[in-house]
């Protein structure tokens, strides 16, 4: 296995062929999808992306078998992927030198959140806190460039960070319609 500086070499390459092509082909979008399913008498849910599961589950304190980390634990982990991913393509496309990039997120939620006498109590992950360290010889400045750069395009720091328009849609099955 090599260095992180000869991936970032790699990385820079690949990134390159990545924006000539997306360049002759301003029209296209990248279409993203997940899907989640909860299973049985267990309630796993298991999370399909592209040829890849994924399994979420509640810990035993809250009916899980603590199979999987939960959704909100997922959620601070793919904000960390994220983070540490921009680092690499910022740290390659800038040509800066690093050996390591480790992120590590934290956040809160109160099992009480939104009930009554708790509605002041986000319902969701909150007080979030990343902590990015770079292990690199390169100058101060150029780190916290980098940094800046990386809040700037990280897609996930950005949909946690500006409001979003999400739409959802109910469709109800009735059990004799599935065996049909």
């Amino acid at each position: 296995m090599g260095t992180l500086n000869e991936y970032l070499t790699h990385k820079r390459t690949a990134l390159l062929a990545r924006r000539a092509q997306a360049e002759s082909h301003p029209e296209q979008t990248a279409k993203l999808r997940a899907k989640a399913r909860a299973l049985g008498r267990s309630g796993v849910r298991e999370i399909r992306i592209r040829d890849f599961q994924v399994i979420s589950d509640s810990p035993p304190d809250f009916a899980g078998y603590d199979l999987g980390p939960s959704s909100p634990e997922l959620q601070l982990g793919v904000l960390g992927s994220c983070l540490t991913h921009i680092a690499l393509i910022q740290a390659a496309e800038r040509r800066v030198s690093l050996h390591a990039v480790d992120v590590e997120v934290e956040g809160e939620m109160h099992p009480l959140a939104g009930r009554p006498g708790y509605e002041h109590i986000p319902v969701y992950p909150h007080n979030l806190r990343y902590t990015l360290t770079f292990e690199s010889d390169e100058a101060e400045e150029t780190l916290r460039a980098l940094h800046e750069a990386i809040e700037q395009v990280c897609p996930i720091f950005n949909l946690l960070r500006q409001p979003q328009r999400v739409d959802g849609e109910l469709i109800i099955r009735r059990p004799e319609a599935r065996n049909a």
